[in-house]
């Protein structure tokens, strides 16, 4: 089956500002977020994407047009596909707020200890769980369609935002929603997943600058047929 890469965006003003941005227009990267997305782009120059999901936030989508910015190793990047399913946790009446404040709210130690149970207050405010169904509904369902139009050898990938990032980390490792605040998607980390008709395979997790070329597809000349398997390898495998 493909490999999905799970990038969340550069770091961005608001980020640095400490405030939490949620869907509020205009929060771009900052000069650090712009060179992290740059970088990532030249990390991946050496993997060819299927394709392109992007969340319709801009500091997103200025780090997929980053990744855009070099080419594949078959040429030019797929168009960005927006799906507003990998956007950002509505966040409600906490929006635009500073992180300082809200740790003082009693509903910031649900969502730390139970965040399964943390619904954000306020109009459009959505819950966790929302959050982490719709997320993950929307990377199986491109994930699949990737593999229907381009093989199971394909990589895709999806920009996103950190605590979506940890969703389908979450997913894929089996974890409760409780527990996925054990995870980190740090700025322009890349996570990477493969599913099977059995179960996801987590490939890597918040890495910040190791090398991706292990995620090109093999060289197709001589090489046979195999059905994906969905078995892991008793003892450990050999790696990439």
């Amino acid at each position: 089956m493909p490999t999905v890469l799970l990038v969340r965006h550069g770091r961005s003003t608001a980020n640095t500002s400490g405030v939490l941005a949620g869907w509020t227009p205009g929060v771009r990267l900052d000069e650090t977020g712009e060179r992290q997305a740059a970088d990532l782009g030249a990390r991946m120059a050496p993997v060819a994407l299927a394709r392109l999901v992007v969340s319709p936030l801009e500091r997103c989508r200025q780090t997929a047009e980053a990744l855009r910015a070099v080419d594949g190793p078959t040429g030019a990047r797929p168009d960005p596909l927006v799906d507003e399913r990998v956007g950002e946790a509505r966040y409600g009446d906490w929006t635009g707020r500073p992180l300082s404040a809200l740790a003082k709210e009693p509903a910031w130690r649900t969502v730390q200890a139970h965040p399964s149970a943390a619904v954000f207050p306020g109009e459009g405010g959505e819950s966790m769980a929302a959050m982490a169904a719709r997320v993950v509904a929307a990377v199986r369902e491109h994930d699949a369609q990737v593999a229907a139009e381009h093989g199971d050898d394909a990589v895709w990938a999806a920009v996103t935002h950190g605590d979506l990032v940890k969703a389908v980390l979450a997913d894929a490792l089996g974890m409760h929603l409780d527990l996925f605040q054990r995870l980190s998607a740090d700025p322009c980390s890349v996570s990477a997943v493969r599913y099977t008709p059995l179960r996801p395979f987590v490939l890597r997790v918040n890495d910040t600058g190791g090398d991706l070329s292990a995620f090109a597809p093999p060289a197709r000349k001589r090489r046979r047929r195999r059905p994906a398997s969905s078995d892991a390898v008793v003892g450990g495998g050999t790696g990439a």
